[in-house]
């Protein structure tokens, strides 16, 4: 992987997570420990992270979280016309998940007038949004905090879903690829939501079309795991043909 790739995908790691130890992202990438440490000293220069000892986090960490503002604000139009799409295929009465990020949290926005609602999600915002309405019974998984997305993750977060079974699940991604499938910029994530894939019964995809055909750190899973794609009117016509050849239907939003 060249230089400049690497640094790109070491941000968007960070985007996701926050912050990381050198060594985790050496291991993570394939390379030594000095080389990672030149390539964060790099992103620190251009402004992006600041460094501390054994690792980095994101400069915008702090502000964020007090604020309770999620990092990933790009194509909100695009996400609220999602979100009220994906709200009207649920129904009183039912058991759902809602993973976290921007385009589920618009979902959660567009649920408040249901009724004998449980909700279980990984996403701090998403409990506090619907927890205090009526309604709505809220629970949480446990886990490793992750700042940018405001969220629950890692193994934790996974065991929460053994043993359950839920009608709808409404996922996030960061990217999606027809040969490639679901991907994520680093790894925590993915055990979570492969628990949460494995214990629904329906899954519904929420994500914008400037996500499709892209590919990025960490792979989840193939399209076939995915019984529905809402995403808006960008998504090019060969590539809604080759989705819905794999068997997943496409509600444009």
């Amino acid at each position: 992987m060249l230089a400049e790739t690497r640094r790109k995908k070491i941000l968007e790691w960070l985007q996701e997570e926050g912050s990381a130890r050198v060594r985790t992202l050496a291991d993570a990438f394939d390379v030594s420990e000095v080389t990672m440490r030149q390539d964060l000293e790099k992103l620190e220069i251009d402004g992006h992270i600041t460094r501390e000892h054994g690792g980095a986090f994101l400069k915008s960490v702090s502000q964020q979280v007090r604020e309770m503002a999620l990092h990933h604000r790009d194509n909100m139009e695009a996400k609220q016309r999602i979100g009220r799409a994906a709200a009207q295929l649920v129904n009183d009465g039912e058991t759902i998940v809602l993973d976290s990020g921007s385009t589920t949290t618009e979902v959660a926005a567009n649920l408040l007038q249901r009724r004998d609602m449980t909700v279980i999600t990984n996403a701090l915002n998403i409990a506090l949004m619907l927890g205090g309405e009526a309604g709505f019974e809220v629970h949480m998984t446990g886990g490793h905090f992750k700042a940018p997305t405001l969220s629950l993750s890692g193994e934790r977060s996974a065991d929460y879903f053994k043993g359950l079974f839920f009608q709808k699940l409404f996922l996030a991604t960061a990217a999606l690829d027809i040969d490639a499938g679901l991907t994520y910029p680093a790894l925590s994530d993915i055990a979570v939501k492969r628990a949460m894939i494995e214990a629904a019964g329906r899954v519904y995809l929420v994500a914008d079309s400037s996500k499709i055909g892209l590919r990025s750190f960490s792979s989840l899973c193939g399209l076939d795991r995915v019984h529905v794609l809402i995403t808006d009117a960008g998504i090019q016509a060969a590539d809604r043909a080759a989705i819905e050849a794999i068997g997943v239907e496409v509600i444009i939003a």
